[in-house]
């Protein structure tokens, strides 16, 4: 259910409506807009029944919320919503791209691709500092050590840091090292790890897992705002089905209806669904075509010599070709990229 208040209700009178509903055993979600506040309720397991809510004096009306996402709906939230880290704006007209590399593999490496991807135009940095593989063999990141040169990238470029956490047992740390927690498709039901990245009030970009639906992956966003977080950027990353030449199948049909149901900013991550860098440029160019609110791109300066996900790793060349060609194509869909720095 959405409680709808009067754009003249008081804080005081908001308050005593939430206080109403957690009367009930409810959950009460302010969401304050533009001219009025609502409050979104969770908790119930079935009808709620609302003369309690509908007799206080700054209710304006009670709206049913039929989706099994709440939090997450547009019926919830019609406005789109826009998450701010630092000056960049995710969700509004610009298309931000976020790139660099898989791996954090040394301070070199790392650097030189921050301030490659910089000057191309990119709007925050990307590298991974613990990195879930699927064998035990392969390189699983310099760990704590990462997240320091990542801290030093973001000191040289002015790039805001998105970095993965992979448990709860060292979420806290990533979350005070980097300035958007990346929950990995691995984790997407990784449900304990939802509900700490939820109440660590860091903004989280959250990416589908290969065989997650729709709905599924709306219901992993929903553990995050029920714990009261409302920084989500959904990130489409591609699914398993029957492709033999690329890496994954990128789900672009996904981004204009998730645009269509849900209020939360959508990307797309090209690199990891193509798995070979020359479909990355023209997978990129279709995302932003399709409403993508921006692109999470993997750059190597040696990507042959990459410890982890190299074959899909644009070089810095290939990433400049690339936002030259976003600038040509983004005013074409009424959006906007990044000049070169």
């Amino acid at each position: 259910m959405l409680v709808v208040m009067k754009n003249d209700a008081t804080p005081d009178e908001i308050e005593r409506a939430c206080s109403a509903i957690r009367a009930l055993g409810l959950v009460p979600h302010p969401i304050p807009g533009d001219t009025r506040t609502a409050i979104g309720v969770t908790g119930n397991r079935g009808a709620i029944d609302a003369t309690a809510l509908a007799g206080l004096p700054a209710v304006l009306e009670l709206i049913p919320v039929t989706k099994p996402y709440k939090l997450t709906s547009r019926e919830m939230k019609s406005a789109d919503t826009v998450v701010r880290i630092g000056s960049v704006e995710i969700g509004g007209p610009e298309v931000i791209v976020i790139a660099g590399p898989c791996s954090v593999e040394g301070a070199e490496q790392t650097l030189a691709a921050a301030h490659a991807v910089k000057r191309a135009g990119a709007r925050m940095l990307r590298g991974g500092a613990f990195k879930p593989r699927t064998s035990p063999y392969a390189f699983q990141g310099l760990g704590g050590a990462a997240l320091d040169i990542l801290a030093r990238a973001r000191a040289e470029t002015g790039l805001p840091v998105v970095s993965e956490a992979v448990d709860t047992d060292r979420f806290d740390d990533v979350a005070a090292a980097v300035d958007v927690v990346q929950i990995g498709a691995r984790n997407m039901q990784n449900y304990s790890l939802l509900r700490h990245a939820g109440r660590a009030r860091r903004p989280v970009l959250l990416k589908r897992w290969m065989s997650g639906t729709l709905e599924e992956f709306l219901m992993a966003a929903e553990y995050l705002l029920s714990e009261g977080n409302r920084d989500v950027i959904l990130c489409e990353r591609g699914i398993r089905a029957f492709s033999d030449y690329s890496r994954y199948t990128l789900d672009l049909s996904i981004v204009p209806e998730l645009k269509r149901i849900t209020h939360l900013p959508v990307i797309v991550d090209p690199s990891h669904a193509a798995g070979r860098r020359d479909l990355v440029l023209p997978l990129a160019r279709a995302a932003v075509a399709a409403g993508a609110d921006g692109l999470l791109i993997e750059v190597h300066p040696e990507p042959d010599r990459a410890l982890s996900d190299g074959p899909q790793s644009l070089s810095p060349a290939m990433f400049a070709e690339l936002m030259d060609e976003l600038r040509v194509l983004a005013p074409a869909v009424r959006r906007e990229i990044a000049t070169a720095a």
